[in-house]
């Protein structure tokens, strides 16, 4: 009899079975409900009302205002306002109100570990994985559900490996991993799977690259991205307390696992990367967009402006000006990354080049608030989706790229290889 995955082995738990199999439909119990102000409250709360049902356990619920902070009209200022009275009324202890973007917030203030099975409600719940446990992203009606009764259900997925052996060249990133995996896979390539994540590349990123990993699982079509935890895994998550299970194997699959299907990336295989409007799967190598003129290079979002991100476009910028035909904006992730930023001297490497200084939230990446884009206008960012319409008007372009190759694109004017600004 075949061993099982680690998905299997975390839905076996929470739904309180010795094992299950990948096509199992079962019902779980949550270790963590995860929303936030755009569809939390103001989506949720009529169905609970409707209901007549409370939340089952406000200490497990994590609430954070992020899409549309700060208010920037009067209808998201009481959208945000919605969620503070909620939070309040419901005894939402971990209610981050403006602090940062959801999917970097969580795992700052320790609310995930190795193990959990957790939702979220947005698409890129998938975030949480990179710490070893599941998660994925539900709608409202299974959030309201969700919160009511203190379960979900779900049928068991699948598993497929990605496996990347070797350390990644220079200027290249889990960015331009994925961007790789998006052309070669297809936006349903994982379809309805978790991609669970292996390999030495793998084990030597640190969990801000194994979170952008698990983020753009959602663009391959995966249920959700997972990296087993390991030495990187716990020494983050020392610092709130954690402990350490006795039973590591638990939380690894077994070597015998069914597994769907292993995709195989050599380090050589993966460069710098860009992706066409209007869809992450339109990607090649940078080079083959060279001389590609834009408008704005936007450093932002969950998966672009996490710390680590803003040091990457910081190692291009330093000492170097943005080109006057481009305007370079940086929404860092989160206020902690902000406060990290500052301290390092990244934040002033980035503001000397000439970048302006946006609030953190997910912003012009959903298009709300502040750089949006304008009739017409062309960008390149470092976000993960490039549909159209997504970042502002319907007629704008989005390109995507690495927060490496936004920065030197920054400097150039157009869509720029990165390697040439980190040689030496």
């Amino acid at each position: 009899m075949p061993g099982f995955t680690l998905a299997e082995k975390i839905v076996a738990r929470a739904s309180g079975r010795e094992g299950v199999r990948a096509g199992d439909v079962v019902t779980c119990r949550l270790d963590l409900a995860m929303i936030h102000d755009s569809g939390g409250p103001r989506r949720v709360a009529p169905i609970l009302e409707r209901l007549g049902a409370g939340v089952w356990d406000p200490a497990r619920v994590v609430l954070v205002n992020d899409h549309f902070a700060p208010g920037f009209d009067a209808e998201s200022a009481a959208i945000l306002h919605g969620s503070r009275r909620w939070a309040k009324a419901n005894g939402i202890a971990a209610f981050y109100d403006m602090r940062g973007i959801c999917h970097v917030v969580v795992p700052e203030h320790g609310h995930l570990r190795p193990g959990m099975f957790a939702i979220g409600g947005d698409s890129h719940s998938p975030t949480g994985g990179a710490f070893g446990c599941l998660m994925f992203g539900v709608g409202a009606t299974d959030m309201a559900c969700a919160l009511a009764t203190g379960d979900t259900w779900l049928r068991t997925p699948e598993t497929m490996v990605v496996e990347i052996d070797g350390a990644l060249p220079l200027g290249v990133c889990a960015k331009d991993v994925m961007l790789t995996l998006c052309r070669r896979l297809g936006m349903d390539g994982a379809g309805y799977r978790v991609v669970e994540y292996r390999g030495s590349a793998i084990e030597a990123m640190d969990m801000q690259e194994r979170m952008t990993l698990c983020n753009m699982a959602a663009e391959l079509g995966g249920l959700s991205g997972i990296v087993p935890a390991d030495e990187t895994t716990w020494r983050y998550l020392d610092r709130f307390g954690h402990p350490r299970p006795d039973d590591l194997a638990r939380l690894r699959s077994d070597a015998d696992a069914e597994i769907a299907e292993i995709v195989r990336l050599g380090p050589s295989e993966i460069g710098p990367q860009v992706a066409a409007p209007h869809s992450p799967e339109n990607t090649s190598a940078v080079d083959t967009f060279a001389g590609v003129a834009f408008d704005v290079a936007y450093i932002g979002a969950c998966t672009g402006a996490k710390l680590v991100d803003l040091q990457m476009a910081a190692s291009v910028l330093k000492g170097r000006s943005v080109a006057s035909s481009v305007r370079l904006l940086v929404a860092p992730a989160s206020q902690r990354t902000i406060e990290m930023a500052a301290a390092d001297g990244t934040l002033a490497i980035l503001t000397a080049a000439g970048a302006t200084l946006l609030p953190s939230g997910c912003g012009a990446c959903a298009g709300y608030g502040a750089g949006v884009l304008a009739e017409g206008e062309v960008c390149l960012s470092s976000t993960a989706r490039n549909f159209r319409g997504r970042m502002g008007d319907k007629t704008s372009a989005v390109y995507l790229g690495s927060p490496y190759t936004v920065a030197a694109s920054a400097i150039v004017g157009t869509i720029a290889d990165p390697r040439e600004f980190l040689k030496g």
